[in-house]
């Protein structure tokens, strides 16, 4: 059997440091040239500079998913570039702050519009500009990374939770809409991942708790069945279950890849 992405075209929104690159290199690895998208020239073009190290073609594009302009500029480059997409990835979501609803400020309010932007607004622009290209082709996959979040919710992180919440539910409308077309829109739900960002931000709580960080990894690993923290690697492997022909059946579904933190 060979690479399971072999030859195909994969974009992929949200392609910043931790996760996002993690996705781009594991697509690269199954044989897909890459292209990773995110505001930062730097952090999409060092991406793609390692895709490239795995023998395959990528095209770095700097562009902000809530632009209307940039993204349609985006599908054009992919278009003059490749010629078509194959798989659509979108895991755009920028930085988070925990505050609880009713202390937010105006400077919040703003921050929290732009969250959603982001996560609604943008997943809904990278469908619409990108999409079409599938649908013409009669055949696609797209990915949509959401969370945990999206179903369940935590005091101080309301604008996670309606921005995924939003983004998962806009994917099944997707998959109604352009399934007669063979196109296929599922999503991947994460809950926490063991990062370098989830280690500083649980080393940081438990030292303003006054308790050691193993104390702290293991009062958030109780509530998970595999008594453990999900690794990127192994989101990535769940996307791309759905971006390959191992998923050529399934439309409209939810992988939940939380090491058993939540059933549903």
């Amino acid at each position: 059997m060979g690479p399971l992405l072999d030859d195909r075209v994969v974009v992929i929104t949200g392609a910043g440091p931790g996760l996002g690159r993690t996705l781009a290199l594991r697509c690269a690895g199954e044989g897909a040239h890459v292209v990773p998208v995110a505001r930062t020239a730097a952090t999409v073009e060092a991406i793609a500079a390692e895709v490239r190290e795995r023998g395959v073609a990528s095209l770095p594009v700097a562009a902000d998913v809530t632009d209307r302009d940039q993204m349609r500029a985006l599908a054009d480059a992919v278009a003059a570039e490749f010629g078509r997409v194959d798989v659509l990835v979108t895991s755009a979501f920028p930085p988070s702050h925990r505050m609880d609803v009713l202390a937010m400020d105006d400077d919040y309010l703003d921050f929290w519009r732009r969250s959603i932007d982001v996560a609604a607004y943008g997943t809904l622009l990278a469908f619409r500009t990108l999409v079409p290209a599938m649908v013409a082709a009669g055949r696609g996959s797209v990915v949509n990374v959401t969370s945990m979040s999206s179903r369940i919710a935590y005091g101080g992180r309301s604008d996670y939770a309606a921005g995924k919440a939003a983004a998962h539910r806009l994917a099944w409308a997707l998959a109604d809409e352009v399934g007669p077309a063979g196109v296929r829109v599922n999503n991947v739900a994460p809950g926490f991942i063991m990062s370098a960002v989830l280690e500083d931000w649980m080393r940081t709580t438990a030292d303003a708790e006054g308790i050691p960080y193993e104390a702290m990894v293991a009062r958030h690993v109780q509530s998970m069945a595999l008594r453990r923290i999900a690794t990127e690697d192994e989101v990535a492997g769940a996307v791309l279950f759905f971006a390959s022909d191992q998923s050529s059946g399934i439309t409209g579904a939810t992988l939940d890849v939380n090491a058993g933190q939540l059933f549903q």
